[in-house]
């Protein structure tokens, strides 16, 4: 490839963006300092400068939780190995990582959790649009390769053509152990594929409806090569491997397996519109409900700090747990999905890790405390604390909400449709698609009121069917309340989403007063 020497298109600075994009992982230290001393500037930057670095930073999910977890060990939290022992400690800041695409950062609290409970905020890192499948070169006529995707979620398809797009993946390598394969992050920051739209000339209806097939229509093309240039790319193992081997700074052949998507190459803006209302952005659902609870917990832990120099002994204090999971748009049904156990399997090792480092020792086995030696304190623990911890637990489920678009006006509930800009907005369904109850909704329009925070109600059309989302998937695993929320986007599931900067700064508002509530 030919050295352009151009800027980063994220930073603008002056490495080499089209040779170099970054790795994270054991390779290519240069990019990956780039990209932690990336994150670090944007740490100390205002709230809206945080968001849309996020967001540009952020083109899949597997980078959404790298951001993430950078941006807590800047803040201070120590990250636990799901099959270590955990010793906790009260006021520790702590986060745990499922597949690299989902994440769960919690403060633990300093009164015992069956007395206070957990409050939790949850989202999801995945958005819809397209993966490569395996062995995805489609060569064609003239040295044309395309490549073979498949569709992942519910994206709005025809809103991906005609425009740039770049390929994010998971890298899994040949390592010395069979079982554990090195794993990279790689993410190729350049315009390298695009989908190109039949023209109108060959399909004068096109305006009139334009049904889409995925396997036909939306194939992107990379580029012509040329004979000899494919011998050697097939040779590689096709273009995608060689591509994302030589991002990665590794052999191609030690790539063993692979997770790569497209996304669109388009910076995230924030003063669309004549008076600078509108933020525009790929992936605003649900990435913008994810680092608004990212900088709420960080929040939460500086105050807690501050707290505990100061205030040595509050009247309360609950542990606080951020919950981001992955696969929302496909069901929830993984390991790493809402689906899963895993909030639950948390909090209960949350439960008894903080009630075993309020006692001298812990012995879960009956004849081990028989031959404690005399005088000495001991606990056993008894599931009845974590359900009561359960029964004092609340959830706020953050998904973006649709808002009422002027050119649709028929589509929408006639009194209780929400706008961009008019704050956060509560989700209501009678047939409990959503979560939230009266006593929900109470809960978080009182904490907008001390946060300062106006917010708005979203109900369907009575003629249409709603969705659902995290709320109710997962109180099939945990017995809890709670109230699912987001903000007010136009063009859910597009390339590109419409929202609103200031409903974003309402909604993180309210998810500080949510964790500092006493």
């Amino acid at each position: 490839m030919e050295n352009n020497s151009k800027s980063c298109n994220r930073c603008g600075s002056g490495h080499d963006s089209d040779l170099t994009p970054y790795a994270i992982g054991g390779m290519h230290n240069l990019v990956a300092d780039h990209r932690r001393e990336r994150i670090a500037d944007i740490a100390d930057e205002e709230f809206d400068i945080r968001m849309k670095g996020g967001l540009e930073l952020s083109p899949c999910n597997f980078m959404a939780v790298d951001y993430m977890r950078r941006r807590l060990d800047l803040a201070g939290f120590i990250q636990l190995d799901p099959a270590a022992e955990w010793e906790l400690k009260p006021g520790g800041k702590y986060y745990m990582v499922r597949n690299d695409t989902a994440i769960f950062a919690f403060i633990a609290g300093h009164n015992p959790t069956s007395e206070t409970g957990f409050r939790i905020i949850a989202a999801h890192s995945d958005s819809p649009g397209f993966k490569l499948k395996p062995n995805a070169e489609i060569y064609g006529d003239g040295g044309v390769v395309s490549l073979n995707v498949e569709k992942y979620g519910g994206p709005i398809m025809y809103t991906w053509f005609d425009r740039p797009l770049s390929i994010a993946a998971r890298l899994m390598l040949r390592g010395d152990n069979p079982l554990k394969p090195r794993t990279i992050l790689v993410d190729l920051e350049r315009p390298v594929a695009l989908i190109p739209h039949l023209a109108i000339h060959f399909n004068r209806s096109v305006n009139d409806g334009n049904p889409l097939s995925v396997q036909k229509d939306m194939k992107p093309v990379v580029g012509y090569f040329n004979a000899e240039e494919l011998a050697a790319l097939k040779e590689q193992g096709g273009v995608v491997k060689s591509m994302l081997a030589e991002a990665a700074g590794v052999n191609a052949a030690d790539i063993l397996g692979m997770e790569a998507v497209l996304y669109p190459v388009d910076s995230t803006r924030d003063s669309v519109g004549l008076n600078f209302d509108y933020l525009m952005s790929p992936r605003l659902d649900d990435l913008s409900m994810a680092f608004c609870a990212l900088e709420a917990i960080i929040t939460a832990a500086e105050q807690s700090d501050k707290m505990y120099v100061y205030m040595p002994d509050p009247d309360t204090d609950a542990t606080c747990v951020m919950a981001i999971f992955d696969n929302e748009e496909t069901g929830s049904g993984t390991r790493q999905g809402a689906a899963a156990p895993t909030l639950r399997n948390l909090l209960e090792r949350i439960h008894i890790a903080l009630e075993r480092q309020a006692h001298t020792e812990y012995f879960a086995d009956e004849r081990a405390l028989d031959a404690a030696p005399e005088g000495a304190t001991y606990y056993r623990y008894e599931p009845s604390g974590f359900y009561r911890a359960l029964e004092r637990t609340f959830l706020i489920s953050a998904d973006d909400a649709h808002a009422w678009h002027p050119n649709y006006n028929e589509k929408y509930d006639p009194t209780n449709h929400p706008v961009i800009g008019g704050g956060p907005v509560v989700k209501i369904n009678a047939n409990c698609k959503y979560m939230t109850d009266s006593r929900g909704d109470a809960i978080f329009r009182n904490l907008g009121e001390r946060a300062g925070v106006e917010c708005q109600y979203f109900v369907n059309h009575a003629d249409v069917a709603g969705g659902s989302t995290l709320g109710n998937i997962l109180t099939s695993q945990l017995d809890i309340a709670g109230v699912d929320m987001g903000c007010a986007i136009w063009a859910m599931h597009s390339a590109c989403e419409t929202g609103s900067m200031a409903d974003l700064a309402d909604t993180e508002r309210v998810f500080e007063e949510f964790f500092a509530a006493r």
